[in-house]
C-alpha cells in the first residue's frame, strides 16, 4: 500500500512540470500561422499616413522667404555698384540662389530649410508602393540622385528659362508685332503653355487638398511625397509675430477709417493759440479758404459774415448741412455772394 502511494505521487509531481517544446514544434506553428496572416487583409497594404496640409504649404512659403532673405542680403553687397546693374541679371541671381539652396538641402539629403523647419522630408513614393508593406507609414528611402537632379532642372532652370522668356518676349514686343507672324505665332505659344499650365496647377491643388499629397506638380511627376522626418516631433508654431501684425493692421485700419473723419481746419484751428508767430498767420488766414487753408481760386462771401470762402467748399457745405454755421465766427450762412458780384441765396439754401 505504500509502494503504490509513493507511485501516485511521483506520477502527479511529474505531470505538475511543465514540458519544454521541441524546436520543431516553433517551425510548425509559424507554418501554421503564415497561411492566415497573408489572408489578412491589412498584410499586404501601406499604412495610410495623414501629412497635414498646412505644413506642407507653411514649409514652401517659409522657403520663399529664406531666397528672399538671402537675395536681400545679397543685394546688399552690391549697393555701391552702379545703379540698376543687378535688376538686368535678376533671373539669374535668383537662380544661382535657389541652386544653392537645393546643393546643401535636396543633394545631400537634406530638407531644405522650410521642410526642417516642418519636420518634413522626401521620400521617393515609387519605392513606397512597390515594397507595399511598411510598420510605420513614416519609413522609407529618400530621392534617387535622378530625382534630384530632374528636381534641380524643373525648378532652378524651367523657372530661370520661363523668366527669360517672358522678358525676351516682351522685349522684342511679340505680341504687338503685326509684320512678324514667326513672333505672334511664339507669343500665342507661350500664352498657351502658360494657360495650361496654371490650369494643371489648379487641378494638383484640388487633388492635393483632397489626398494630402504633393502639393506640386513638379513633386506629383517625380513621385516626392512630403512626410514627417521625425514621428515624435510636434508642429511648434510662434503666434508672436503673427500677433503683432495683427495689431498693427488694426490700429492702421483705424487710422484710415478715423482720418477722413477728421476736419482739418478744426484742428488747426485748436492748435492755432499754441503757434508762435501770430502775426504773421492773421493776415494770411482772413484771405485763406478757412476749409481747405488754400488761396480761393472762385472767392466767395458767407452771409451775413461776409468771411471769404471757395466756391466748392462753401458750397459743398451749405449742401451737406442747411444748417452750416461760418467756421470763423459760428454765424449761420443764410446766402453766398461772389466777391464782387451780387447774393445767391438759392445756392445757400440747397
Amino acid at each position: 500500500m505504500d509502494r503504490q502511494t509513493l507511485a501516485s505521487s511521483s506520477s502527479s509531481s511529474s505531470s505538475s512540470i511543465p514540458q519544454i517544446p521541441s524546436p520543431d514544434a516553433w517551425i510548425t506553428t509559424y507554418k501554421t500561422l503564415l497561411p492566415k496572416w497573408n489572408s489578412f487583409p491589412l498584410a499586404h497594404q501601406m499604412i495610410p499616413i495623414s501629412i497635414s496640409r498646412v505644413n506642407q504649404f507653411d514649409a514652401a512659403r517659409l522657403d520663399v522667404e529664406m531666397s528672399a532673405m538671402l537675395k536681400e542680403q545679397l543685394v546688399k553687397v552690391f549697393s555701391l555698384m552702379k545703379p540698376g546693374i543687378l535688376f538686368q541679371y535678376e533671373p539669374e541671381l535668383d537662380a544661382f540662389l535657389e541652386f544653392l539652396i537645393w546643393r546643401f538641402s535636396i543633394w545631400v539629403d537634406k530638407p531644405t530649410p522650410g521642410n526642417a523647419l516642418m519636420n518634413l522630408r522626401y521620400r521617393d513614393e515609387r519605392v513606397m508602393e512597390a515594397r507595399g508593406k511598411v510598420r510605420t507609414g513614416l519609413e522609407g528611402p529618400g530621392l534617387t540622385p535622378a530625382q534630384k537632379l530632374w528636381y534641380c532642372i524643373a525648378t532652378v532652370g524651367g523657372q530661370y528659362i520661363w523668366t527669360r522668356l517672358q522678358s525676351f518676349s516682351a522685349f522684342r514686343r511679340w505680341g504687338d508685332s503685326e509684320q512678324r507672324t514667326l513672333g505672334q505665332r511664339a507669343w500665342l505659344l507661350l500664352q498657351h503653355v502658360e494657360g495650361i499650365y496654371k490650369a494643371a496647377s489648379f487641378g494638383n491643388l484640388l487633388i492635393f487638398l483632397l489626398t494630402g499629397k504633393y502639393r506640386s506638380l513638379i513633386e506629383r511627376s517625380l513621385r516626392a511625397r512630403l512626410v514627417y522626418g521625425s514621428p515624435n516631433m510636434n508642429r511648434a508654431v510662434s503666434f508672436e509675430y503673427m500677433n503683432r501684425q495683427l495689431v498693427w493692421n488694426e490700429f492702421s485700419e483705424m487710422l484710415l477709417l478715423l482720418l477722413p473723419l477728421l476736419n482739418s481746419a478744426s484742428l488747426k484751428n485748436l492748435f492755432r493759440p499754441f503757434s508762435k508767430d501770430k502775426s504773421s498767420d492773421s493776415a494770411t488766414d482772413e484771405i485763406a479758404c478757412p476749409i481747405c487753408q488754400g488761396s480761393p481760386s472762385i472767392p466767395f462771401l458767407a452771409l451775413p459774415c461776409r468771411h471769404r470762402y471757395c466756391y466748392y467748399c462753401l458750397r459743398t457745405r451749405c449742401a451737406a448741412s442747411p444748417s452750416f454755421r461760418c467756421t470763423r465766427c459760428s454765424q449761420p450762412v443764410t446766402a453766398m455772394q461772389r466777391l464782387g458780384g451780387s447774393v445767391d441765396e438759392n445756392s445757400a439754401k440747397k
